[in-house]
Parts: structure tokens; sequence; C-alpha cells
């Protein structure tokens, strides 16, 4: 390590946060200083194309197209990962702990599909492996869990952990506006990843649900094994029908956990969520998290959750940890309150709840009677009823809720529907989400 009053930090990935990054440990290096009495120096940064114009001024001399030199330079102290992706990513990472350097990173991905390795990997090599900026960019709900929070157990956490399926979904309801208009919007204002299935299909907040999951549980949710939905299917209809009944139609992440089964279920889905909770007034492109706790209660945290300056506010936040570490200070241990073979993924049977269900109908004399005589037989009783008739007259709507039910009954019932006679489209079905409803230990 170099000189006990400079500390050097080398950015792998010259994108938006690591020029944010770069930028606000310059602007506030006084700062840095006067906390941790020593300078933080960004020193080189690994970019993809050593052409490309950036916002970030910066002495190209100080860039590179080789991560692993900066990785493997004796003069740099502190790695952060900023490039995405997974492979290359990991490997860098393991090698930065092998020539033993902390590493701050923001990548959900990386640490949802290979976290377990690279935590011990870390731990092996005595170093830190900070991801503060990966779940919610500028919230800080990781120290929260791990530090503020440590005394309790987390019957359930759930929240807006996608700004830009919020953006969507607020601009859509109160605007009116339609899903392809205001995704159009989206894309010009850069809220859209390059994948947009990540943003749209729901994939992105499930990594970030995953990690929360792992915190507070001790087990590492297979995504294949979440239930992952996103919100192509919302409808103005939709958002119009949710608000009649209440509610706001929100992309949540849930993370709950059954101690009498001992069971925890990781779920990203459109939901039904009341009006007057605090996450169905998170509007925009801001994320909120609730974390209901056996000690604390119930705490939420709202912000903006992805950006340039939220995001390195983050990593910047991490890197003052690591050099707290560095200089002596004790890391925060994992929040594990159960080992993995201790607590296991929910089955479909035991996760229950209420639900919205719209289908397209014939508009003919007993097409509702059906219906609700085949919900019956999957053990679905309907809690409210409306059918409206479409402009062609020859259809009509109609939109259920249902009593208390589970997932596997409600997935029989869907699939009986959509071979119904006279139910013309695809039934499309969200959850009703009651934060109040779960199990408390």
């Amino acid at each position: 390590m170099n000189e006990i009053n400079e500390l050097r930090v080398g950015i792998l990935g010259f994108g938006t946060v690591g020029q944010g990054t770069w930028k606000h440990l310059l602007e506030n290096d006084k700062a840095w200083e006067k906390i941790l009495g020593v300078r933080l120096v960004p020193t080189r940064a690994s970019v993809r194309s050593l052409n490309k114009e950036r916002s970030q001024e910066i002495d190209p001399s100080l860039l590179t197209t080789d991560s692993l030199s900066i990785v493997e330079d004796p003069n740099i102290d502190i790695i952060c990962e900023l490039i995405g992706g997974i492979e290359e990513a990991r490997e860098l990472t393991l090698r930065a702990f092998q020539v033993g350097k902390p590493v701050i990173t923001a990548n959900k991905a990386l640490i949802c599909e290979h976290g377990d390795e690279l935590f011990r990997a870390a731990e092996k090599a005595g170093v830190r492996y900070a991801f503060e900026a990966s779940v919610a960019g500028g919230i800080p709900i990781i120290k929260v869990l791990r530090e503020s929070l440590v005394a309790n157990e987390f019957p359930l956490i759930y929240g807006i952990m996608n700004g830009t399926s919020n953006y969507i979904l607020t601009r859509m309801e109160n605007e009116g506006a339609s899903f392809n208009e205001v995704l159009g919007d989206a894309r010009e204002l850069g809220y859209v990843e390059a994948d947009e299935a990540l943003d749209l299909d729901g994939f992105d907040a499930a990594h970030k649900a995953i990690i929360l999951g792992y915190l507070a549980h001790g087990i590492w949710i297979d995504i294949k094994e979440a239930t992952v939905e996103g919100i192509r299917r919302i409808s103005n209809a939709d958002l119009s029908a949710a608000r009649d009944l209440g509610y706001k139609i929100k992309l949540i992440g849930v993370i709950r956990r059954s101690f009498t089964q001992n069971h925890v279920s990781v779920g990203v889905y459109p939901a039904l969520v009341p009006v007057n909770e605090i996450i169905a007034q998170t509007d925009g492109v801001f994320n909120g998290i609730s974390l209901t706790g056996t000690v604390v209660g119930t705490v939420v945290l709202t912000g903006r959750g992805a950006g340039q300056d939220p995001t390195a506010g983050s990593v910047i936040s991490d890197i003052v940890d690591v050099v707290k570490g560095m200089q002596g200070s004790s890391s925060p241990p994992k929040l594990l309150h159960v080992t993995p073979n201790e607590c296991q993924p929910a089955p479909s049977k035991e996760i229950s709840g209420c639900f919205y269900l719209r289908l397209s109908v014939d508009d003919r004399p007993g097409q509702l009677a059906k219906v609700a005589e085949n919900l019956a037989e999957h053990g679905v009783s309907l809690a409210t009823v409306s059918q409206t008739p479409d402009d062609d007259s020859q259809s009509a709507s109609i939109i259920l809720t249902t009593h208390l039910t589970n997932e596997h009954s409600i997935a029989l019932a869907i699939d009986s529907l959509e071979n119904l006679d006279g139910v013309t489209e695809k039934p499309v079905l969200f959850r009703m989400f009651d934060p109040n409803s779960f199990e408390q230990k």
C-alpha cells in the first residue's frame, strides 16, 4: 500500500457511474481528507474505447483499455468495479482479492449470480467487498440492513427497486399516456437499459430483491425459482380500475419470511398497493423500500434509485467504509439470521394473497357465471366483480378481485380460464398487496 497519507483508487469502467465517482472524488477531496485523515486520489480508469467523448474531463494518459493492468498496478490501493456484465467483472474482482485489494461494486447481476463465491473469496483474502450501490442507487439500504437494523429479523421487505418501470407507470397513470409512448420517452432520456428486458420484465429488480433476500435471511434464491414478472401487460384500464379500488399499480420486489415454516420467498411483479402506503406514493424515477423488522416495526426509505450522482454517492460511501477498514476499523458482519440449510424457498402453495384479474370475454349471457364457476373449481372465491362492454359491443371486459387464495391455486385457475369458451384473450393477473397481512414472529 502507498504512504498512509494517500490512497489511490482505480476505476474499472468509466461510464456514467464511473465518471460520477471520479468527479466527486476530485471535487470533494478536502472533505474526504478531513473525514479520513488521508487523501483519496482517483488514479486510473479503464474504458472500452479511448476515443469516446466523455462529460468528465480526464487526462487521456490515465485511461486504458486493459482493466487487468489497473487491478495489478502496485500503486493502486482500492478497486471500483463499475464495468457491468458478469464474467469479466467476476474474473477482475477475484484477481483483485488475490492481490490483496478491496473492491467496491455497483454490479447487482454479478452479486446475484456469484455473490456467495465472491463473499467467500474476499473473506479468505482478508479484504472488503462493498456493494451498497448495487441495490438501490443512492438509498443506503445495505448499510441499514447490515448495521442499523441488525437486531431485527424481517418478515417482510418490499418496495420499488427499478426507477425506469416506476417512471413509466407514473406517467401512464398521471397523464393517461400509453405504455409505448412513455417507453419511447424513457429511451430518449436514457432511463432504459440496453437490454430492455432488465427494466421492463422485472429482471433488474429481481437481482436486487435476491441480494436483499440473502442479506436478510442468509439464503440465495435462484432467479429461476423466483416469481419475476414485468410491466408490459399493464394497461391504462388497469391503472384506472386499481385507482377506483383504492390502489395504485407498482412493480414491486417482495421478500417475505414465514417463521413458522422457515421459508423465504422472493418475487418481483406488478401489484396493487393501497394508495395510502408510502410505496404507492413513490413516483417517477424514485425508488422506495419498506422494511418490517421484529424490533423496529416498519422503516421506509425513499430516494433516487439510479443516476450518476446518487449511485456514485453510494460508491464513495463504500470507499470511505473500506478506507476506515484499512485503518483498523472492524468489518461489519454479514446479516445472517439463519444458515442457508435451515431456511428454504417457499413452495407456491404456501404463498397466499388476494388477486386482481382482468378478462376479455364474448359479451353474451352466462359468461360471467361460467368464469365464476371455473374459479370456484380451483378454490378461488370472488370479492368484487365488474363488467364493462367494449367498444365493438361484441365483447366485454370483466374485472375481478379475489378473496385470499394461494399462488398455486390461482395459477391453475388462470390456466383453465385461458381455455374457457368465450374468453378471447390471455387473462391479465396482478397481485393485491397488503403489507399488513404478513406473519410476524
